[in-house]
């Protein structure tokens, strides 16, 4: 890819890859936990955090018979782009043949940002268009930045537009090499503060980052975004239903995403599995502009990994808890789940306080 491309090429290649990705009853199966947070998921069954175990496990999620009936993208960790499965075939290669659209995160990661109200910012985009390049030829379509605002810190002003600017260039520089951006602005669980609060702070932030993407030529038809949705913060002692949640999400989508962004594709934070897929269920009950759907990591392996445990005998069971949970969120992305027969477990919430992601 090079920035000679004119740019209704690159929108041309960005609109093939959003069809795939953003098709009917599909969402994105998140694999890019960098090497340490993949290891904290490892130590939670008792394995070793090694380039064998770490194999072992991505090999199980992308090799699911009939995965690609859900999942229409997958992204990828930059050791993960590169692997192949412990059979010796490439992952991307076997993510093709279920077609699945293969994806990278770019960022660098989160590091504090100085004169702000101990908040981070988001590194990586020095050698980003080289690297985008690189990961172009080596089979990704699409790229994912991830950078995070904390309420109980603020956020400042200076962290809400260090966010928004570190998303629009990289959204800028992955649409000139070819590669969908999904731009992902999180609001963080953390605090005890109501829902009231965190649909301030988003309306606040996705403004932020929609005006710095339009300062940046970024073209809103050749983008993903994948936002948080609209919840209470994890200690308020105020939960919200799935219908409040829907109602306070679908308002901020309407209020500050333009129709010509293609897909929402809903990270799910320290959701619970079932949470999750209820909530994602209560914003599909009516038609939205957008293709409403989901793009989870932890709401989509926990169970999984758990069966797993390292065990080679429990790979297929393994494997059917994660086909499992992408029928349901394929289900709630067309609005017809129900939570009927879930495992309890499946019902667990997960918050953790993790910014090394």
């Amino acid at each position: 890819m090079s920035s000679s491309r004119p740019r209704y090429m690159l929108l041309l290649l960005c609109t093939h890859v959003q069809k795939t990705i953003a098709s009917p009853g599909r969402g994105i199966l998140a694999m890019d936990e960098s090497n340490a947070t993949c290891g904290k998921r490892l130590d939670s069954i008792g394995l070793e955090n090694t380039e064998a175990n770490r194999q072992a496990f991505r090999t199980l999620l992308v090799s699911v018979p009939g995965l690609g009936n859900h999942i229409s993208g997958a992204i990828l960790f930059e050791e993960t782009l590169y692997q192949s499965t412990v059979d010796g075939k490439k992952i991307v290669d076997i993510l093709v043949e279920q077609g699945i659209v293969p994806g990278i995160k770019v960022d660098k990661g989160l590091v504090p940002l100085t004169g702000s109200n101990d908040e981070s910012w988001c590194q990586g985009l020095d050698g980003l268009a080289s690297r985008e390049a690189a990961y172009y030829q080596q089979g990704a379509r699409f790229a994912k930045w991830r950078t995070v605002v904390s309420i109980p810190n603020g956020p400042s002003e200076l962290a809400v537009k260090e966010a928004a600017w570190g998303l629009a260039r990289y959204a800028a520089i992955s649409q000139d090499n070819g590669l969908v951006p999904i731009v992902e602005p999180e609001i963080l669980l953390d605090g005890e503060h109501g829902i009231e609060r965190t649909f301030e702070v988003a309306q606040k932030v996705w403004a932020e980052t929609f005006y710095q993407m339009a300062q940046n030529n970024v073209m809103f038809e050749g983008i993903l975004l994948k936002p948080s949705m609209v919840t209470p913060g994890a200690e308020c002692k105020d939960r919200a239903t799935p219908e409040q949640v829907a109602d306070y999400t679908l308002k901020l989508l309407s209020r500050r995403v333009p129709p010509a962004v293609p897909g929402i594709m809903f990270l799910s934070g320290g959701q619970s599995e079932v949470e999750a897929t209820l909530n994602l269920n209560a914003m599909n009950q009516g038609p939205n502009p957008w293709h409403v759907s989901f793009s989870y990591a932890r709401a989509l392996q926990n169970t999984c990994l758990k069966t797993w445990g390292g065990r080679p005998e429990n790979v297929k069971a393994a494997q059917e808890a994660l086909l499992l949970r992408a029928k349901a969120n394929s289900l709630a992305q067309l609005g017809k789940y129900t939570s009927d027969g879930e495992a309890a477990e499946a019902k667990e919430g997960m918050f953790v306080k993790n910014y090394s992601y």
